[in-house]
């Protein structure tokens, strides 16, 4: 008999999960750990491996459904056994929210050899996932026949994509799926749950910049790119310890506010499946140049979808920032059940006015955005200035331990 493949317990808290995007079809033989399917859950993105080696008989859930937790979803037929590889199967169904049905299937311009296992990194799988490429039609060029970002792109350029789920004159329709549909779930959720509004100020960064001029020799000897978000979180850490009700939770069904003691803050980070936010835990531990360098470690693997499920729990506040492109403002959604979410903006050189006089600064605006359930408008404002104080002046509390 094959061996059933259940959905399994991906971490605390985890009842199901969506499926994705199968990796395998029906009749193709398989090795143990192979990626079998691309599972998102409330947390994360997952890749479920092959228990065993054999050959897939079924596969029982389709693609954008909802499964709980020990759903058989796929069927592995091991040398001996007498089952024939059957097509997709939907016994599940009755444990499942059916999502969209439809399955995407590109135009195979060089398949793999029948059973040939893809060979793709995580990275490469995220932009074939979001040009619409089947990995399977690509022949790579890589080390051992690995398919690189370059196959994938000039495999899309070429028309080796996936025929879209449906069109119609003027418009071509795509399923809302994985990341892209939990951040809709959640961000719908947070509006309709919390009351939000925002408060902005505008904060000169022109001693920041100056500063990380500075800190430009040893990061570069560290090896790490120094960004404005450092600043921002060892910024943010005492104004957090004043101001407590910006580092905690309302429990809607306890009718509690969680006051939070560790300081987890959560940076939002655009990947190719849409954004996600990584956690550095217990932020106020970590010296200027640590917090860089963990952020960029965090960011790379929410990209390369390496990051761990306990690297995206437990932020008690959230900052979100575009960079360059940030913009003069925003309104953050909150990250619920999070009161508070910080925007950083586009920081350029402007005109403004210092003892009287005219000069040229670095200026930016900040977006608090606040859960007035919990917070009130004055006690907001009175935080963003505090951050704003010390991002004004950061020699005054930036000494030699808080550094390297």
């Amino acid at each position: 008999m094959p061996y059933d493949v259940k959905l399994p317990d991906i971490g605390e808290g985890v009842a199901e999960g969506e499926i994705v995007r199968w990796l395998v079809k029906a009749g193709e033989a398989v090795k143990e750990d192979q990626p079998l399917v691309e599972v998102m859950t409330d947390k994360a993105s997952v890749e479920i491996p092959s228990p065993r080696t054999g050959t897939i008989a079924a596969i029982h859930v389709e693609e954008g459904a909802m499964v709980p937790v020990g759903t058989v979803i796929i069927s592995i037929a091991e040398a001996g056994d007498s089952a024939a590889p059957a097509a997709a199967k939907s016994h599940a169904a009755a444990n499942a929210t059916a999502g969209p049905t439809a399955t995407v299937t590109a135009a195979p311009s060089a398949p793999a050899a029948t059973g040939a296992r893809v060979q793709a990194t995580p990275a490469v799988r995220a932009i074939a996932k979001e040009m619409g490429v089947a990995l399977e039609s690509i022949a790579g060029t890589g080390p051992g026949g690995a398919i690189t970002a370059d196959d994938v792109k000039k495999a899309g350029a070429g028309g080796a994509k996936s025929a879209p789920i449906a069109a119609t004159a003027g418009e071509t329709r795509q399923p809302l799926r994985g990341l892209r549909r939990k951040i809709a779930e959640h961000m719908r959720h947070s509006l309709s749950t919390t009351a939000q509004f925002t408060f902005v100020a505008e904060c000169d960064w022109t001693e920041i910049v100056a500063h990380r001029a500075e800190m430009k020799g040893k990061a570069d000897a560290a090896k790490v790119k120094l960004t404005f978000l450092p600043y921002v979180v060892k910024a943010l850490i005492q104004p957090l310890r004043d101001f407590p009700l910006l580092n905690s939770s309302l429990d809607d069904a306890k009718q509690e506010i969680v006051l939070k003691s560790a300081l987890n803050l959560g940076i939002a980070t655009a990947t190719p499946d849409g954004l996600t936010v990584p956690v550095i835990a217990h932020a106020d531990r970590l010296p200027l140049l640590a917090l860089a360098r963990e952020i960029e470690r965090l960011s790379a693997a929410a990209r390369d979808h390496s990051i761990k499920l306990d690297e995206l729990q437990g932020a008690t506040f959230t900052i979100t920032s575009t960079g360059a492109k940030g913009g003069v403002l925003a309104t953050p959604i909150l990250h619920h059940p999070q009161v508070a979410i910080l925007g950083v903006h586009e920081v350029k050189k402007k005109p403004a006015v210092v003892n009287d006089a005219i000069v040229i600064r670095d200026l930016g605006n900040l977006s608090l955005s606040l859960d007035h359930r919990v917070v009130d408008g004055q006690v907001g404002a009175d935080f963003l200035y505090a951050v704003i104080e010390r991002l004004q002046d950061p020699r005054s509390w930036l000494a030699g331990g808080d550094l390297l």
